[in-house]
């Protein structure tokens, strides 16, 4: 789940720098990063449902994101999208501590 998090924060990354998908290196390494980090998901599925792996992966996903755009692109959340990642970090808690019967 680790390697599957960072390649997917690594490819939305990637995506950003790519423009719109107009730079060839940034485009090449986000499409190979997001095809590496399915497989490591698909990995994770073989023991974990789909829906906690997706849910806990895309959470952590888009926490990693934010972190990586404050100190890279200094692209600051305002206090709706602060709180709704407070949310989404409550949400992912939620589903791996008290979701499973």
């Amino acid at each position: 789940m680790i390697a599957a998090v960072g390649l997917g924060t690594a490819s939305n990354i990637f995506a950003k720098e790519a423009e719109g998908f107009t730079k060839i290196l940034p485009s090449l390494l986000s499409a190979l990063t997001i095809i590496l980090c399915m497989y490591c998901l698909s990995q994770v599925m073989k023991t974990i449902s789909a829906g906690y792996t997706y849910a806990t992966f895309a959470g952590l996903c888009i926490i990693a994101t934010t972190i990586i755009g404050i100190l890279r692109f200094n692209q600051w959340p305002n206090l709706y999208a602060f709180l709704g990642l407070i949310f989404i970090v409550i949400g992912v808690i939620m589903v791996n501590l008290l979701g499973k019967n």
